[in-house]
């Protein structure tokens, strides 16, 4: 069975290749391939690699405001537009719907803890042991029998590794990237073949099926206090999740027509100032309808103290005065950078027949460094010669530079948690610098 390819919808714009069924396809089940620093430049220049960027620029493509022919008023995208009707995505909905009620027969150990709740392995035990059943229903199974069950074996890994580690207890970007691949495997099966209109579909998938799949995650994490995984500390973007402020800064971008690349900068009028992040009537408010707001509001929920002190890089970002598309922008350069490229997040993504750890022959080689290989846990995206995936041409992003701006002068003066570096300059300086580095696409957005 050979896939189609990346297909183009329109010129500029990559789409997920679908797998010819008719067609013998041999399906593994996929296994770990990062172990060790240098495994990540394979990882860039992978058939893998690249398919989950083009998955991801047509889900965040999709998010934009349209134009509307006849109308002055653009098409939005809430969170809070009609429910779902479509088949496929009904099916996905029960399936998170039946991974959430597990938690009711394993309920969390009573008692103060300072870390991950044990119970949260009695969850896990839960739905590894009901993962084939629950992927044997309906169309979903029909699907997933395909290679005599091999297909279902395959994506299962990536619908288990989605819900963070029962071993340590903890749940990060990484996990959240195993279930965009678990979707990226449904749609390479043809699982979403509902006729629908260009980008249709896939609005479908992030807002009816990614959102409520966070809010389970989200219910996970405060059931059994699960610990960030691999987490930057106070320098991460956000402790747990990238993917909704991708997506929820698309949703406010400038409106473009259905063949139109994503703007760069820009908003869609009514849309809420960057800024508005700070302020708790606007974030609740807007997080029923927005995922990025959505998002802060879930660090609203979990943190206490100064927005500023608790989630500084988000901070930063808000004093973008080029509006969500120069926010959407960076967004992908920087899950490009500290998501994609970053050993700690990607070393347990495993590789199989539909997430490939051949060699995408497209790329380039990326230029290999003593960097790269002595400190994964630091690694910045390697410098190439060309395009290292048919998507990454404007958002590859070459290794950050000693700092970063900070844009937004803190309210007042830190209680401690923000650490500057010796000799940088006192906060409530507009000369103040960031040096570790966590937005490393800042410097093109001021």
């Amino acid at each position: 069975m050979a896939a189609t390819g990346t297909q183009r919808k329109s010129p500029g714009l990559p789409t997920l290749g679908v797998l010819d069924l008719s067609s013998p396809h041999t399906f593994a089940k996929p296994v770990k391939r990062i172990n060790e620093g240098q495994d990540v430049s394979h990882f860039l220049v992978s058939l893998a690699y690249r398919d989950i960027g083009v998955f991801m620029l047509q889900l965040n493509h999709a998010l934009c405001p349209r134009k509307q022919a006849g109308s002055p008023l653009p098409r939005l995208f809430p969170l809070t537009s009609a429910t779902s009707t479509t088949p496929s995505i009904l099916a996905l909905q029960r399936l998170l719907s039946d991974i959430e009620s597990f938690i009711n027969d394993a309920p969390p150990d009573p008692g103060p803890r300072r870390f991950g709740n044990v119970s949260f392995r009695k969850w896990y035990a839960l739905l590894e042991a009901k993962v084939d059943s629950l992927l044997q229903h309906g169309a979903l199974g029909d699907v997933l029998e395909a290679g005599g069950g091999g297909a279902r074996e395959e994506v299962a890994v990536y619908l288990l590794g989605g819900f963070g580690s029962a071993q340590r207890l903890d749940y990060g970007t990484g996990h959240e990237l195993s279930f965009v691949a678990f979707l990226g495997c449904l749609w390479k099966l043809g699982f979403f073949k509902d006729d629908r209109e260009r980008g249709e579909m896939e609005r479908e998938i992030v807002l009816r099926v990614i959102e409520p799949y966070l809010r389970v995650v989200r219910k996970l994490i405060l059931t059994y206090n699960l610990e960030p995984a691999g987490s930057h500390g106070v320098w991460g973007l956000d402790d747990h999740s990238f993917i909704p402020y991708i997506f929820g800064s698309a949703q406010y971008t400038r409106p473009i027509d259905n063949d139109e690349a994503m703007p760069l900068e820009g908003s869609v009028k009514g849309a809420p100032k960057p800024s508005d992040v700070t302020k708790t009537e606007v974030v609740e408010d807007q997080r029923q309808s927005n995922m990025y707001f959505s998002g802060i509001g879930f660090i609203n929920d979990v943190k206490k103290g100064p927005f500023w002190e608790h989630s500084p890089i988000l901070f930063d970002i808000s004093g973008i005065r080029d509006g969500w598309g120069k926010i959407n922008k960076g967004m992908i350069k920087m899950f490009n950078a500290e998501v994609l490229s970053k050993f700690p997040v990607v070393q347990h993504f495993p590789f199989g027949s539909l997430f490939s750890w051949d060699i995408d022959p497209e790329a380039s080689e990326p230029v290999q460094s003593v960097h790269m290989a002595n400190q994964p846990a630091t690694m910045p995206p390697p410098p190439v010669s060309g395009t290292a995936a048919p998507w990454a041409q404007a958002t590859m992003m070459p290794p950050s530079g000693p700092g970063i701006p900070y844009s937004r002068i803190p309210p007042g003066p830190s209680t401690g948690s923000l650490r500057r570096p010796q000799g940088s300059a006192a906060s409530g300086s507009s000369d103040a610098q960031i040096t570790i580095t966590k937005a490393p696409w800042a410097k093109e957005t001021r």
